[in-house]
């Protein structure tokens, strides 16, 4: 596991030079939130990264439900027992492995690894909006048709899931980069998804935190450009 750290944002990198797979811890005064719960293996490498820092666990939030994003879910929930878990109330049914969508979704299927077995059930389900102590939660279908986005309000960093790829170079998920397809592979819906990346460029981030990829300081001009080929891609796919 490698650990980066900009401002309140700590990074946790799982296979960082293979297939990264990330999850991230937000600082808040007194405690830790865990964004993601990452891979199977990981809840260990999770907890000591807190220790580390020297701040308990006290919030688990899961910006959408594939397989990859809630891996040690259940190890994590079984070891701080007092951890709230947090997820979209849309996000929630694929958590409990049920992928049907509903009557005013675009009938698309859900693509991607879908759970089976999770044990855990949420503890508070998140709407657009709501704030989970200096996190805002900030809907961006697309991906899956419940994913978010969580957006420090103290200093405009976003911990923004599969909604963004920065594997290889900033791209809206749904484009495909051959050199590592897999998000595209996995996302519901890319108009949405399109949707979804221009209202995270409005918010002017300082900070951009992705499942998969680095970090990326002052994004703007990035997103930009993700954002025009995204536009090009889907309008010749149509």
């Amino acid at each position: 596991m490698k650990i980066t750290n900009v401002g309140t944002v700590f990074q946790l990198s799982f296979m960082p030079r293979i297939f990264p797979v990330n999850c991230y811890l937000v600082e808040e005064e007194n405690e830790l939130t865990l964004i993601d719960a990452a891979l199977p293996y990981s809840a260990k490498s999770i907890i000591k990264a807190a220790e580390s820092i020297g701040k308990p666990i006290t919030k688990i939030i899961i910006t959408h439900a594939h397989s990859d994003h809630i891996g040690a879910l259940d190890t994590l929930k079984e070891l701080l027992p007092d951890s709230q878990v947090c997820i979209s109330s849309r996000d929630a049914l694929l958590l409990e492995g049920n992928s049907a969508l509903l009557p005013n979704e675009i009938n698309t299927p859900i693509r991607g690894g879908i759970p089976k077995n999770i044990k855990t059930k949420p503890d508070l389900l998140l709407e657009e909006g709501d704030r989970v102590g200096s996190l805002e939660v900030i809907a961006t279908p697309g991906h899956t048709p419940g994913s978010i986005t969580l957006f420090d309000t103290r200093n405009r960093s976003l911990i923004a899931g599969d909604a963004l790829v920065t594997r290889g170079k900033l791209i809206v998920t749904g484009v495909m980069n051959p050199l590592f397809p897999f998000p595209a592979l996995a996302t519901w819906d890319k108009s949405t998804a399109l949707k979804s990346a221009i209202k995270l460029r409005s918010l002017d981030p300082s900070l951009l935190a992705v499942g998969h990829g680095k970090m990326l300081e002052q994004p703007q001009e990035l997103l930009d450009i993700a954002i025009a080929e995204a536009e090009k891609n889907f309008r010749q796919s149509k």
